[in-house]
């Protein structure tokens, strides 16, 4: 059945092989007349990838590798490099005969021989490179920086890193296997020159990892090369789903951890001890999912956190046994028990409390001989995340459930209320009738008047004063009560029908709560997925530094939620690296201050109520306090407040952008591109770090991130009569404000709490809520219905912050705020409450950072307030707030292309800069004539109608435009066409493609002194 289904995808393959080729083939005709079409060579190329990696997959190798050829031909083609006349156009139409006839043969289920290949292909191909030669990466480079939302490293990774890697299969499946460990080599550096030209730094380390490997190893070079090639191709898929982050940074040995490699029986023992871990566990059934199409089978992932897509099967028996030991490994840490991951429900907390590690203690155990088989599933990310969206809204409706049968439950009281002062004021009525009726007696007639002739000698004996009278009001009366005793009857029942709803609800609660931590547990990996790849950087930098380092992993076993994992990788590769880099000293270093030669960098996982906190240490020098000092100097920060600054307050000034104390640059460090971004990447998740550090001691990095993404429990509270949500994890304390407890001090208010004076932060003065009503009225009241004080916590120290009305504690759903509008800054996202009134979810951290980099603190108020100034400058996108100075300046872009306009307009519109456009230099000076004030110009230089030179010698050539700073970004990155512009009066030369940062530092150095400029 499942080589039938296989058949059927690679027939279907190669049917739409046939509508590729007729792509190509329209797109081919008529180039050697009028040149190229730059739109039809898109898709040309599309179509001639398309082939490609397909029949790669599919193992039609011939028609792959000559797909792969006519690709590079028509990366050249499109570059324009080659003038193309009619017999070029011929052999193109030729070598698509070619492919035709060849899928024309594998769908008939046979293939071409190597002769047929040479005397019908080859001299085709030979012929087409003579004429149009290979495409460099510059060539490459430069159709990404002309195409629209073009990525380099994708396209790169689908052309070049693709060729590679289908060379080296080729090699593999030579029996002989002619030259190796010289191709896996030679191509190893090659893909890592390309990693560093991309910025692919755990890619480049990885490639270094599998050159070390094949050294170390030349008895198991054909084993360490199909493991090479294996991760190569993850790693691929890992840039084609948009997870480069998750790419590996060294090669995973085969079956152990460390190198040179064991004898195999050894490896075999070991993995096969681990078996254990899966005793008693129940099987799940197979789920197999289908796909339509080859771009859906290469957007599947499986749910071990960190792989990717496996694009060639390999033959390789002790791959494939490794391979399914690690899916076991996997498969126990998504399976162990629930009450590992989880507390128990009723606690407190018990949807968000965190997974105990995984360990040996407390497994069931089960007869040796017993078989235990588990089958694993393979499930698209996005159906995960699916579930857990449609788990977010059963959320909401749950609690929105709660709301109401709370409201039921008021309405019902209030019922039984009205019923009892009915009861009450019917007795009253009763009484008073009964009075009434008393005293009337005597000259009561009866009712109705008796027919005394009618009366029989018996019946006048009867005495009528012994008959009971009835008067209307006395019937009206007993009517009431009969209806009184029916409206109790049905309250009853309502109260009954209600303790059961509300015991429907409660397991409603529970069962979803335990379908929360089913899925939480699917989505957990251990942190040591992550931090096993740390020990094989650490070789690389221990050899090419001359550094020795021990690391030492705690709590490896710590279940952490696979996308907050995945977020993790940068940050924590970064803090690794800086460890090592600034601190841990040279041996002699250590040995001069009487330390070991040997230096200790310690990673640590623990859990922290409802956050996972991760810590890196080291027993190196610390930070130099004085070198941040002299660095933030040399930054602008002002020199008194500098000096006294506290100690925190320094070490924040490492997460600036750009902030670097590195003397030299290094490929580890000093290019002032690191801490900031680390910081940035943590926020995104909803992390936080600090850092403290102790001369000579060594430096200590805390980050603490959410337990769970989509789901926490918060306060709600009221400011400014707007419902606020604060996260439980963030308030350590909660407590009712007594005015006395308040202490006016210089500038500010503090609060006496328990000996302690904590700053008291008022939300309304930092907020100006847009609001003209207050919040509806509900039936529900708040439970603190007075002013409160939240206690957070910021580093060692605490800080209050001044409620008006605590409502409750919630568990809630979080939902991303989507739009052109950023978030006010301490603000992470929202929540739906079970009413339907949205709420903001408060950062508490990033709010008091926010306040403190916008105020005054207790230590160092001016040097507060430049960091603020100093982040705004720097055009970092790590702080939603912008500087003042930013927001009043306009530059204008000048480009013909549309697309480069809008991506340096993007770039300078995140910086807080307000952009103009203009489509070449003649429509720029129009603008400028026209009344268009700004304060800098961007333009290219080559453009129709007026270029880069003409437009810059007709703005200097005015008088009052003369200081108007105009900054060149061209694809010419020759002196000669620089010298010209300088020549001309440009105040600066960026080529394509520009860094980022480069170019928003000259802006705002060039900008700071300008005011504005008019034609």
């Amino acid at each position: 059945m499942a080589v039938d289904k296989e058949q059927e995808v690679r027939l279907h393959f190669l049917g739409e092989a046939q509508e590729y080729l007729s792509t190509i083939e329209s797109g081919l005709i008529g180039v050697g007349n009028h040149g190229v079409d730059r739109s039809q060579m898109d898709a040309v190329l599309r179509a001639a990838h398309s082939i490609k990696g397909g029949a790669a997959m599919m193992g039609f190798h011939n028609l792959s590798q000559i797909a792969h050829r006519l690709e590079d031909f028509f990366k050249v083609l499109k570059v324009g490099r080659v003038q193309i006349d009619s017999d070029i156009e011929r052999y193109l139409l030729w070598s698509v005969d070619r492919l035709r006839q060849i899928a024309t043969l594998n769908r008939e289920g046979s293939d071409v021989d190597q002769g047929w290949l040479a005397e019908n292909t080859a001299p085709i191909i030979d012929y087409l490179h003579d004429r149009l030669g290979e495409p460099t990466h510059e060539d490459s480079a430069m159709l990404l920086s002309e195409e629209a939302g073009e990525d380099m490293t994708v396209l790169l990774f689908e052309t070049e890193v693709e060729g590679c890697l289908q060379r080296l299969e080729a090699v593999l499946e030579n029996p002989d296997k002619p030259c190796l460990v010289e191709e896996f080599t030679i191509t190893a550096q090659e893909l890592g020159g390309l990693g560093e030209m991309l910025e692919l730094r755990s890619f480049s380390s990885l490639c270094q990892s599998i050159v070390e490997q094949l050294e170390a190893n030349p008895d198991n070079s054909e084993a360490i090369a199909r493991l090479a090639l294996q991760e190569w191709r993850r790693s691929q898929a890992m840039v084609f789903i948009g997870q480069a982050a998750a790419i590996p940074a060294e090669l995973r040995p085969i079956g152990f951890n460390s190198i040179p490699t064991p004898p195999i029986e050894e490896n075999e023992v070991e993995s096969l001890s681990e078996f254990e871990e899966f005793e008693g566990l129940e099987s799940f059934e197979e789920i197999a999912i289908e796909t339509e199409t080859l771009e859906a089978l290469n957007a599947i992932e499986e749910i071990e956190a960190f792989e990717a897509i496996e694009y060639l099967p390999t033959q390789d028996f002790s791959q494939e046994a490794q391979e399914f030991l690690e899916s076991l490994d996997s498969l126990a840490a998504s399976t162990s028990e629930k009450s590992e991951v989880i507390s128990e429900v009723g606690s407190k907390d018990s949807s968000l409390s965190p997974p105990a590690p995984l360990s040996s203690e407390g497994r069931s155990k089960t007869p040796a001989n017993e078989k235990v088989e588990e089958n694993t599933i393979r499930v698209a990310v996005r159906q995960l995340d699916q579930l857990s969206n449609q788990f977010g809204e059963l959320t909401i409706e749950r609690n929105g459930l709660d709301l109401q049968l709370k409201r039921m439950r008021d309405l019902l009281w209030t019922l039984s209320n009205r019923v009892k002062h009915l009861e009450q004021a019917n007795f009253r009525l009763r009484g008073a009738y009964d009075k009434v009726a008393t005293n009337q007696v005597p000259n009561a007639p009866l009712v109705p008047q008796l027919n005394i002739g009618a009366i029989t000698p018996d019946e006048q004996e009867f005495d009528s004063l012994e008959m009971d009278r009835y008067s209307e009001l006395h019937l009206v009366s007993q009517e009431i009560m009969e209806t009184m005793v029916q409206i109790q009857e049905v309250t009853t029942d309502l109260q009954t029908n209600l303790e059961d709803t509300e015991r429907s609800a409660r397991d409603l609660n529970r069962t979803s709560k335990l379908m929360q931590s089913s899925l939480t547990q699917l989505r957990m990996r251990p942190i040591s997925d992550l931090l096993n790849r740390f020990p094989r950087a650490l070789r690389e930098m221990e050899l090419k530094y001359s550094k020795q380092v021990e690391l030492k992993v705690r709590g490896g076993g710590t279940l952490i939620d696979r996308t907050i994992l995945e977020a993790l990788n940068d940050p924590l590769l970064h803090l690794f690296r800086n460890a090592f880099d600034h601190g841990i000293e040279a041996p002699a270093a250590r040995q001069t201050v009487g330390k070991p030669e040997k230096g200790s960098i310690e990673i640590s996982a623990a859990y922290r109520g409802n956050q996972t906190v991760i810590t890196i240490r080291d027993d190196g020098r610390g930070i130099d306090l004085d070198k941040i000092r002299a660095k933030a100097l040399t930054m602008g920060l002002d020199e008194s407040d500098l000096k006294n600054a506290s100690k925190n307050d320094l070490l924040e000034l490492i997460f600036m952008p750009g902030f670097s104390t590195a003397e030299n640059i290094t490929d580890l460090s000093g290019r002032g591109v690191g801490m900031d971004v680390v910081r940035t990447n943590l926020q995104q998740i909803r992390g936080e770090i600090q850092v403290d550090t102790q001369p000579e001691i060594g430096t200590t990095f805390t980050i603490t991130v959410p337990f769970t993404l989509s789901v926490v429990r918060v306060l709600l509270v009221e400011s400014g009569e707007m419902l606020l949500a604060f996260p439980t994890s963030t308030v350590e304390e909660m407590l009712r404000l007594k005015s006395e407890d308040i202490l006016p001090t210089v500038g500010k208010e503090v609060l006496n709490w328990e000996g302690s004076m904590v700053p008291l932060i008022r939300l309304s003065q930092w907020f100006q809520y847009s609001r003209s009503h207050r919040i509806a009225d509900t039936e529900a009241v708040p439970l603190i219905d007075d002013q409160s004080v939240l206690l957070i916590a910021q580093g060692d120290d605490l800080v209050g912050i001044l409620v008006d009305r605590y409502w409750g504690e919630q568990e809630v759903t979080i939902r991303q705020v989507e739009g052109t509008l950023a978030m006010s800054p301490g603000f992470s996202g929202c929540t739906i409450l079970g009413d339907g009134r949205v709420v903001p979810l408060v950062d508490a951290i990033a709010l008091l950072r926010w306040i403190d980099n916008h105020g005054s603190t207790a230590h160092s108020p001016n040097l507060s307030h430049a960091l603020g100034t100093l982040e705004s400058n720097s055009g970092s996108t790590s702080d939603p707030t912008k500087n003042d100075f930013v927001d009043k300046i306009t530059i204008l872009v000048v480009d013909d292309s549309i697309n480069v306009r809008r991506f340096v307009a993007m770039t300078l519109e995140k910086a807080g800069y307000r952009v103009e456009q203009a489509k070449d230099g003649q429509d720029a000076l129009d603008k400028l004539k026209g009344g268009l004030v700004v304060q800098a110009v961007v333009s290219d230089i080559e453009m129709p109608r007026l270029d880069g030179y003409g437009f810059l010698a007709h703005v200097k050539s005015d008088p009052d435009c003369q200081n108007l700073p105009i900054i060149m970004l061209t694809s010419r990155s020759g002196e000669k066409h620089r010298q010209i512009a300088m020549n001309l009066g440009a105040s600066a030369y960026f080529s394509k493609p520009f860094r980022e940062p480069e170019l928003l530092k000259t802006i705002q150095q060039l900008t700071q002194k300008q005011l504005s400029f008019k034609l």
